[in-house]
């Protein structure tokens, strides 16, 4: 049986959709995935066995192709497991095929079933709603990030056991919203700043510069200059 499942792939900041082709047939047992996929993408492959199996259900030992399409564009990072995982499910009859249209769903698989956050989510979440993508199922910790993003469907998941639940619609998914006029309104509260500080520009300027680009910066000076930060070590590490 063929299923396909929506996810998408990051071009520098510009996400694009992918379909997920699974086919399950019967044959000598195999699980191959063609479209271009990079070493991580082929990696999943147990992955996608083991977290299958933690899940409750069985994998299937039958022949397995999974096309990412368009298969002429290189595919890349461990996105794919959740939706890789998700087509064959689909293509067993596991989770009901209805359920699944208009949605895109992205996220990496541990060994136990458990949905590790991603990089990217939030151009890729952008795209899917440009694109009139409904729903998007994503890792639970990228859940915020995406959830700014104001009419789509967000759903944040921690386990492949959610996804095949929720699909099967035995189990109710909350969706995600985040009011982003607030934190723009607190983007620009900090602790510390530079506002009691009169002069002194160009120490300023040089720890914008290293708070920038993430550097280190040790303050020297006589004694009794107030070199420390609540009398902690006149070494700023910016991370």
């Amino acid at each position: 049986m063929l299923s396909i499942i929506n996810s998408m792939y990051l071009n520098g900041l510009n996400g694009y959709l992918v379909e997920v082709q699974t086919e399950v047939t019967n044959g000598f047992p195999k699980f191959e995935v063609v479209g271009l996929p990079d070493t991580s993408v082929k990696e999943a492959k147990e992955r996608i066995k083991a977290a299958i199996r933690n899940s409750g259900c069985n994998f299937p030992t039958n022949r397995i192709i999974i096309n990412l399409a368009p298969a002429d564009t290189k595919k890349e990072g461990s996105i794919y497991d959740l939706p890789m995982a998700v087509g064959i499910l689909t293509a067993m009859n596991a989770i009901k095929k209805e359920n699944v249209k208009d949605t895109v769903i992205l996220g990496e698989l541990s060994l136990d079933g458990r949905i590790n956050k991603i990089n990217g989510i939030l151009p890729m979440c952008i795209a899917a709603y440009d694109l009139g993508i409904k729903k998007v199922i994503i890792p639970k910790e990228n859940e915020k990030e995406a959830s700014v993003i104001q009419g789509i469907k967000i759903y944040g998941v921690k386990h492949l056991k959610e996804v095949i639940n929720y699909c099967n619609e035995e189990e109710f998914l909350l969706t995600s919203k985040n009011d982003f006029k607030k934190i723009e309104l607190n983007q620009n509260k900090y602790d510390f700043d530079f506002e009691d500080i009169k002069g002194q520009e160009n120490a300023k300027r040089a720890l914008e510069i290293a708070s920038a680009g993430g550097h280190n910066c040790i303050l020297i000076g006589n004694p009794g200059v107030r070199k420390n930060f609540n009398g902690k070590s006149n070494r700023i590490n910016f991370t």
